[in-house]
């Protein structure tokens, strides 16, 4: 009669018999760690904050001059106001006329389109986005509508109603300064490229992948109970 045989003296093509005790192997968590680098770097972007700091900074500079652009513009297709000279006052030539609420509607409309086109802008320069970008959005349409509205005034009549009205007789007409009366269309700029890249980054903007289930594990233990052969 000769001794069983141990484990360890088992021929190499016999295998063990199925233990139940045995747990699966752990997951690669190398693996595991690679795949949600991944996905944070698709989902945050391939540049890092410096980076998109760096590029919030120029789209606000870049907006912001843009204002200059806006204020032009303003200064051109806004209706003046007529002014009439009477006993060297200056008087409103129609005192029912709408010309400025017409000045705050083209202030208005101006920013909306401009609001639009530079939304638009950023999105396809930066189409992964980031809230640094976000927010140079933001801040440089507000510089840059009140760079608009500053600079239309010094664009258009002068500011010294007075003693242009002085220098002329009874009757004579002049056109009164720009003013911007309803201080909320400073925001229309601002309000409407806010929301167009809201809407563009929502429909167009990168898609976070979807995350991929582990695989089932092979061999080891299947649970308790689990049958054995």
């Amino acid at each position: 009669m000769t001794a069983p045989l141990t484990p360890h003296e088992q021929p190499p093509h016999e295998q063990p018999a199925h233990n139940p005790w045995h747990y699966p192997s752990a997951p690669d968590a190398t693996a595991d760690k690679t795949a949600g680098r991944k996905r944070r770097r698709w989902s945050k972007g391939d540049d890092d904050l410096d980076t998109q700091g760096w590029h919030a900074f120029l789209i606000l500079v870049g907006i912001s001059a843009l204002g200059l652009l806006l204020g032009f513009l303003w200064e051109r297709f806004a209706p003046r106001v007529a002014l009439v000279v009477r006993g060297g006052e200056a008087w409103l030539k129609e005192s029912e006329s709408e010309d400025a609420i017409s000045i705050d509607g083209t202030f208005a409309l101006l920013g909306l389109a401009f609001g639009a086109v530079t939304a638009l802008a950023v999105f396809l320069w930066r189409r992964r986005g980031g809230w640094p970008l976000v927010l140079g959005l933001a801040l440089g349409s507000l510089i840059g509508a009140v760079v608009a509205w500053r600079f239309g005034i010094v664009l258009g009549p002068p500011q010294n109603v007075d003693e242009r009205a002085a220098q002329l007789r009874d009757g004579g007409g002049l056109d009164a300064p720009l003013e911007l009366k309803a201080k909320g269309a400073l925001l229309a700029w601002p309000g409407a490229a806010m929301a167009v890249h809201l809407v563009l980054t929502g429909l167009f903007g990168p898609r976070d992948p979807e995350p991929q289930a582990p695989p089932p594990p092979t061999g080891g233990w299947q649970g308790w109970g689990a049958p054995t052969n």
